[in-house]
């Protein structure tokens, strides 16, 4: 079979199963490579530029973690013998020292980190390198097999040329001795009508050189026994040529529609993994650069609850603080030791008379005093309702509302079993109410109804208006748990007072919830007393276009809110540190 051919089959199996299936990618990348004659070396060469490729990326990968394992030791090596040196040397101690040690932590989790690192890219380096190694092995398997395969070709293309050739060489000798027996003459009849008729097509003259000229007068037996001795030689050629040339038309069926196919597909797949290992570690390398930065930078600024970062501990070094404890400890270590002249002494014998204290801390602020009215809860000299929730928190110095925790603790100590809690209204005035009397456990309502109160007042509501369309169109989410994963999203995007508030509110609300049994507040009843409590009236649902119909669904959407995260209150809440404490 001809290249021709072949490609002519191959286009004729391709159009056949065109209208059956559409073929993939790889596999018309196939097909295209079988009908090249060119297909094995051009995937030989191939995988010979990506091994190389592979390579690079080993040697840099190698070469890079060297570099990050020398830095990773360096810096790790300069912390700790500047943190043992510094320990040796009389040195500032108080919060200086807290923060010199906290930065050279912060060095040494880094160069933790870079160790970490060069760990990962010598393996990469290593798994790069034997797969190139792998693909190089299965290459030279595959070329050996492929060159096995066309040579046994060949070798069978060149036995059928040879036997094509002595089965014409016999012919020609039948025909030089039926001439003979003919008895005619081959120089003046046979060979110019053959040259004539042929056009030199078949040199009869070379079989008739060899032979020797045409003997008349020779014995008609020997010419007899001559001829069918050629007869049964030509016959015996004939067989063998016959046999030859089928088993290379079988040989080339079975290379170029068995074997050759399998050989390219062997080769495209070892292309294949060898090109896409190489991507799979440069892809994971990135994935771990990007992974080692970020570790830095949240060392570098870690999150509120993990300690201090870089600059914050820089930042936290109180040089007045520490000076002022240093000269109390120098003076108490060295009390009742003359280092000067006297200060105090007798009027009469010329001292001076004392130097008059200014206790500035004593004074009120602003020139008034602080009264409280309720335990905790400020009177109007320091207003609690329709102030900013953060700026409550810093005037007050708290991490938490005074009026919130009291109210919530209060309620917890009397009303955590009255049925229908946070449903019922009471009066909302506390000015000479002591939350903690037994008496108050009588209408506990009133204090329900001042938390309730004090969150409608905030001029932000406790979930923000910035937020809540973000709460909304998470809650309009089917799925409970992408609901929940979307509603913590948005929790943790709260200003930090408002998580804390919410927090420790929704935790108190969580635990009214577990005497449902007897005050019959479930989760489903507290979301919606306070669902608009806690959202507030959002500009954005105000237009004056809008219908009734819309701040109804966000009044649905705000109960299943706060339903949500009520109901996976630990989960969003609380950690495991938390938990297991």
């Amino acid at each position: 079979m001809t290249t021709s051919e072949r490609r002519d089959t191959a286009s004729t199996i391709h159009n056949d199963s065109v209208a059956l299936v559409e073929p993939t990618f790889d596999e018309s990348v196939l097909r295209a490579l079988c009908d090249l004659d060119c297909g094995v070396p051009l995937l030989l060469d191939r995988i010979k530029q990506s091994m190389i490729s592979c390579r690079e990326a080993s040697t840099f990968f190698k070469k890079r973690a060297a570099m990050e394992e020398e830095y990773g030791k360096n810096m790790q090596k300069l912390a700790r013998s500047t943190a043992e040196i510094y320990s040796m040397n009389d040195g500032k101690a108080g919060s200086f020292v807290s923060a010199w040690h906290g930065t050279l932590r912060v060095h040494e989790m880094m160069a933790e980190n870079r160790l970490r690192f060069a760990q990962r890219l010598n393996e990469m380096s290593e798994e790069l390198a034997n797969l190139s190694k792998e693909v190089e092995k299965n290459r030279k398997q595959t070329k050996e097999l492929a060159t096995r395969y066309e040579r046994a070709l060949q070798e069978s293309e060149a036995t059928t040329e040879k036997s094509k050739n002595r089965l014409d060489i016999t012919s020609e000798e039948l025909e030089r001795v039926l001439l003979q027996k003919e008895g005619e003459s081959l120089k003046d009849n046979v060979v110019q009508s053959r040259v004539v008729n042929t056009g030199g097509k078949r040199a009869i003259g070379k079989a008739v050189a060899k032979g020797g000229l045409l003997l008349k007068g020779k014995n008609p037996g020997n010419i007899q026994r001559q001829e069918d001795d050629i007869r049964s030689k030509m016959s015996a050629a004939s067989d063998v040529y016959r046999k030859a040339m089928i088993d290379t038309q079988t040989m080339r069926q079975e290379y170029f529609n068995f074997q050759l196919p399998r050989i390219l597909r062997s080769l495209k797949e070892c292309t294949d993994e060898i090109d896409l290992g190489t991507q799979y570690h440069l892809t994971r390398y990135a994935f771990l650069f990007e992974s080692i930065v970020l570790s830095d930078g949240s060392i570098l600024v870690p999150p509120r609850e993990e300690g201090l970062g870089l600059k914050a501990s820089i930042e936290s070094i109180d040089n007045r603080g520490d000076f002022r404890t240093y000269m109390q400890n120098y003076a108490y270590a060295r009390g009742g030791v003359s280092r000067g002249p006297r200060r105090e002494g007798p009027l009469e014998e010329g001292f001076l008379p004392p130097i008059p204290r200014h206790d500035i801390d004593k004074q009120p602020i602003n020139g008034a005093a602080v009264n409280v009215g309720v335990h905790g809860v400020h009177t109007p000299a320091r207003p609690t309702f329709g102030v900013d929730l953060a700026e409550q928190m810093v005037r007050d110095k708290v991490d938490l509302p005074p009026i919130l925790t009291k109210c919530c603790q209060a309620i917890e100590k009397y009303g955590i079993q009255t049925q229908g809690i946070y449903r019922i209204s009471g009066m909302t005035n506390l000015d000479s109410v002591d939350l903690d009397a037994p008496e108050w456990s009588g209408d506990i309502n009133t204090v329900t109804s001042v938390i309730k109160g004090w969150l409608r007042d905030l001029p932000d509501p406790l979930l923000t208006f910035n937020l809540h369309q973000g709460f909304i169109e998470a809650a309009r989410i089917e799925n409970d748990r992408l609901r929940h994963i979307r509603l913590h999203e948005r929790v943790n995007e709260l200003p930090d007072p408002n998580y804390a508030t919410l927090k420790y509110f929704l935790g108190h609300l969580h635990r009214i919830n577990q005497h449902a049994t007897v005050n019959s507040m479930s989760m489903q009843n507290l979301a919606i007393v306070f669902g608009p409590t806690l959202f507030g009236i959002s500009p954005t649902s105000a237009h004056p276009g809008q219908a009734n119909g819309g701040s109804m669904v966000d009044a649905t959407l705000q109960n299943l809110a706060i339903e949500t995260i009520l109901n996976h209150y630990n989960d969003i809440f609380v950690d495991e540190t938390e938990a297991v404490s």
